[in-house]
């Protein structure tokens, strides 16, 4: 999808349509989301911080994130996919993998499926999106960045839409490309690379594997040196299993208060145990992540005799682990996280430590609230450590995912 989260955004506040848009934290503490290919030509993308952003262009039109809406229109937009071809791979909300090697007989040739999917999402939901077309998934997504509109001082520069990149064609692509396009290249292996007096793909190509073995380690040294090829032999993946549940926040002041440190652990546990019993996981690994107001980051883990998806045996845990970190210069973020799963229908084991604790009616008293939030909405029901004056603040997915919204 073209800039995804600006583009939803539009579509409801059509008034904002060429104007420099950017959607994100808001706050100083925030990160950009996506920007509007007006908000591009001066410099802004994803992931920059929100006060650089806003000194790159004053005039820009923040939004904050609304990731529930962004989902729904995701929701829909794959459900589009799945018209043509039930090999729908979604990699994040606004993009997936597509095989529709066997839809041809039905819709056509590859080409003429894109432009079937392109304007279906522009009719029925207003949104433009690009397409990349190759023989592996490796290549199509270098299409489809081909595909893609551009920024430019002077406006956007409309992109072709549909990019194919046929199988004798894979190596002259490449090598028009710099090293960073290929999957696994961040800034520190760029560095590397170009120690080694590689900057292009068609460099990497032609190194002696070997020695790109002894410079980058066996298995990055070998994906790499395979990527310049163009070989990428995974298959599209309908079904995506997690391998581990999380939330963090980033708070707008530093939080110095014990009492408050330990009401956003419950609130954060209480929200990974929902999303464990929702999705019917049990996690016998649990994390905490800390990071201290001079941006320090400690992580600390534990892993339990018993699996669980209680938030309240996850509060428990977290918290203790809290007790080894010294957190006196002050909190920027917390974050908590659930792994190594096993499947509720394998059953919850009852210990001697649950009888002592009354987890495992707490456990019951969990299935409960999740069927009052259902009905009646996150904020229904709640811990009262959640309770604040403008009533429960429970912990929504999506919510504060790109920084807080305002610093007091």
């Amino acid at each position: 999808m073209d800039a995804f989260f600006v583009s939803a955004e539009l579509v409801r506040r059509p008034e904002l349509v060429g104007k420099p848009v950017v959607v994100g934290g808001t706050g100083n503490r925030g990160v950009v989301a996506a920007a509007s290919y007006e908000a591009r030509s001066f410099g802004i993308h994803s992931a920059m911080p929100a006060f650089r952003a806003k000194k790159l262009c004053p005039e820009a039109i923040f939004l904050p994130g609304d990731h529930t809406y962004y989902a729904a229109t995701s929701y829909k937009v794959m459900q589009i996919f799945n018209r043509y071809t039930p090999l729908v791979e979604p990699i994040s909300l606004d993009e997936a993998f597509l095989d529709v090697g066997g839809s041809q007989r039905l819709y056509g040739t590859p080409v003429e499926i894109a432009k079937a999917i392109r304007e279906d999402i522009r009719s029925e939901q207003g949104l433009n999106c690009s397409v990349g077309i190759a023989p592996n998934k490796f290549m199509a997504k270098l299409a489809t960045e081909e595909a893609k509109p551009s920024p430019s001082e002077s406006g956007p520069i409309p992109g072709i839409g549909v990019m194919v990149i046929h199988p004798d064609g894979v190596i002259d692509f490449l090598d028009k490309l710099p090293v960073k396009a290929l999957w696994g290249v961040g800034p520190a292996t760029v560095k590397r690379l170009a120690q080694l007096g590689i900057t292009a793909v068609s460099e990497l190509r032609t190194f002696p594997l070997n020695a790109l073995k002894d410079a980058l380690g066996k298995v990055q040294g070998t994906h790499l040196h395979r990527l310049s090829f163009g070989i990428d032999e995974r298959s599209v993946e309908p079904t995506h299993v997690a391998k581990s549940i999380s939330n963090e926040e980033t708070f707008a002041n530093d939080l110095f208060d014990l009492a408050r440190v330990h009401s956003e652990l419950f609130r954060l546990s209480d929200s990974v145990g929902k999303r464990l019993r929702s999705s019917e996981n049990l996690a016998r690994t649990l994390s905490l992540k800390v990071r201290l107001s001079d941006f320090s980051t400690l992580v600390r883990s534990v892993t339990l005799p018993n699996p669980t998806d209680s938030g309240k045996v996850i509060a428990r845990e977290t918290i203790a682990l809290l007790e080894t970190i010294d957190l006196a210069i002050g909190v920027r973020l917390l974050g908590v996280g659930a792994s190594n799963f096993s499947q509720t229908k394998d059953g919850l084991q009852l210990s001697f430590d649950e009888l002592e604790s009354n987890d495992r009616e707490w456990r019951e008293t969990e299935d409960a609230i999740d069927i009052i939030r259902s009905k009646y909405g996150p904020d229904s029901i709640g811990l009262v450590s959640t309770l604040t004056e403008k009533g429960l603040n429970s912990k929504k997915r999506g919510i504060q995912q790109w920084g807080p919204e305002s610093s007091k």
